[in-house]
């Protein structure tokens, strides 16, 4: 493993989940959007400035099914603004009549992670407030979140009782693309990059609250794991052992490796492929269609 610097992005180039030091840059770049989606900008959920979404509306919306995607970015940067985030995604979900939610939340040093989860958990409860305005359905939603992002959304989901404190209503379901902190705790105690002692500290209660794997049970929701195979951390091991963790709880968790970088595999969701169709597939499992 090359030996890490004290910046985020050489921390991700150390798990091999960048896959150069300009592709997180090209990432912030203002997406694009199909010509019949209309866009609601920076709208607020909070009063922090980081509190804001970007609300993907179809041309003629109706009782439509609503996705609230979190970006990833090491728990200590990224944007809403992302093509990686939105682009493909907004292509193929937005011009099926579904509404997509992109949403900022608060980074690190400011907020820790399970913060940020609140944050999201905010953001959800603020969505499903203003749904019917957009024409959209608040019953039919699912959380969706890329590595930081996906940890985030993972830990929603596992625990919906975070959901509910925030005044949001549990969604269907999760999405959950290329996440590398399913359990925390084992994460910490063996070796791994400075990235993650600076997300989650050094107290093993911090790391059980935000460990997506501590805290499954009966209530928690179901969930679709995507995990990049190009990994030399072996997150698709780690999907793996949260997948069999939670049929301990009769809680439902799939698990789908794919062959494609850490950065690529959210990129290219939403574009024509298997890939893409396996996921809506697990939406319309889930009632979100």
């Amino acid at each position: 493993m090359r030996k890490c610097t004290k910046l985020v992005v050489s921390a991700l180039l150390c798990l091999g989940i960048a896959g150069n030091a300009d592709a997180w840059q090209r990432d912030s770049r203002a997406s694009a959007s199909p010509e019949s989606t209309r866009v609601l900008r920076d709208v607020s959920y909070g009063a922090d400035p980081r509190q804001r979404f970007d609300i993907y509306l179809p041309a003629k919306p109706r009782q439509a099914p609503l996705i609230l995607m979190a970006h990833g970015g090491g728990w200590r940067f990224g944007d809403k603004d992302s093509p990686g985030v939105v682009g493909a995604k907004a292509d193929y979900w937005v011009a099926r009549g579904y509404v997509l939610v992109s949403v900022n939340y608060r980074m690190q040093p400011q907020a820790a992670p399970l913060q940020q989860a609140r944050d999201v958990a905010h953001a959800l409860a603020a969505a499903q407030r203003a749904a019917s305005g957009w024409g959209a359905d608040r019953e039919r939603v699912v959380l969706m979140g890329h590595s930081a992002g996906a940890h985030l959304v993972a830990l929603l989901a596992a625990a919906p009782e975070l959901l509910r404190e925030a005044g949001a209503t549990p969604p269907r379901g999760a999405v959950l693309i290329d996440s590398g902190a399913y359990d925390v705790e084992q994460l910490m105690r063996r070796r791994h990059p400075p990235l993650y002692d600076r997300a989650f500290g050094a107290d093993p209660e911090t790391w059980a609250a935000a460990s997506p794997y501590a805290r499954l049970s009966r209530q928690s929701l179901p969930m679709f794991a995507i995990c990049s195979t190009r990994r030399p951390d072996d997150a698709c091991a780690g999907a793996r052992r949260f997948a069999e963790r939670a049929e301990g709880f009769v809680a439902r968790v799939e698990v789908l490796p794919q062959p494609l970088t850490h950065m690529a595999i959210n990129r290219e969701l939403g574009e024509p492929s298997a890939y893409t169709e396996a996921v809506a597939a697990f939406l319309r499992s889930i009632g979100v269609r």
